[in-house]
């Protein structure tokens, strides 16, 4: 989906131009001297013109000692810690799980963009690019009822011989019943025979212990920076 890949002096210009909302960013993949707000005017100038700023700082450290400097400007940052499984779906709660369309979470995903501090619950574009970019990637989305309500979901990614479990949400009023554990299982089993398959865990959270029960053990360690205009 990305059609503009352009080396920087410390890293990568990624850019989708078809989806200006929805992925776009500078990596920073080497170390680099530059303060906060030196990365941030680098960010400004290659992204100008979007919603959103977005740097990934593949060394962790390096993001670390400018978190604070980052936050001050008014950037969020999250630890993402990258997991591969290296094992069979164990045996989920026996919960039911279950294919649904792509449209039928869509409240969920408002939700959880809410919870995530969006500052735009729905912002303009965003969804819309984001069901074509999913699309592309043949997404399969799994959810949980409660009262014929759908109130959990996952949805598998696929990219050649790999897979991306890409998101894993539980509505807060019905978290600690298994069910993300279910829907991370179903969609292991949905993933099938590929030769990589992939989770991406907020290191300062717990999900990341869930998902090493399941079988993914970490694979590397980034910083991700935002900046919402």
């Amino acid at each position: 989906m990305c059609d503009v890949v352009e080396p920087w002096a410390h890293g990568t210009v990624v850019r989708a131009t078809r989806y200006p909302s929805y992925f776009n960013v500078v990596r920073v993949e080497a170390q680099t001297d530059l303060s906060a707000e030196a990365l941030a005017a680098v960010a400004e100038e290659a992204l100008a013109g979007l919603e959103h700023r977005q740097l990934e700082l593949e060394l962790v450290d390096a993001g670390d000692v400018r978190r604070a400097d980052f936050e001050a400007l008014g950037w969020s940052a999250v630890r993402l810690l990258w997991m591969r499984q290296d094992g069979g779906a164990p045996d989920s709660s026996g919960l039911a799980v279950e294919e649904v369309p792509y449209d039928a979470v869509h409240e969920l995903r408002v939700r959880w963009m809410a919870e995530d501090g969006h500052p735009e619950p729905d912002p303009e574009g965003y969804h819309a690019q984001a069901r074509e970019v999913a699309r592309l990637q043949g997404a399969v989305v799994l959810g949980v009822r409660e009262a014929d309500e759908l109130v959990a979901f996952a949805q598998l990614l696929r990219a050649g011989a790999a897979a991306e479990i890409a998101q894993v949400y539980v509505d807060p009023a019905y978290r600690g019943g298994g069910r993300g554990t279910a829907l991370t299982c179903a969609a292991i089993r949905a993933a099938g025979d590929v030769d990589d398959l992939w989770i991406c865990a907020d290191d300062e959270e717990r999900a990341k212990d869930l998902y090493a029960r399941l079988g993914f053990r970490p694979a590397w360690l980034a910083m991700e920076l935002t900046r919402v205009l």
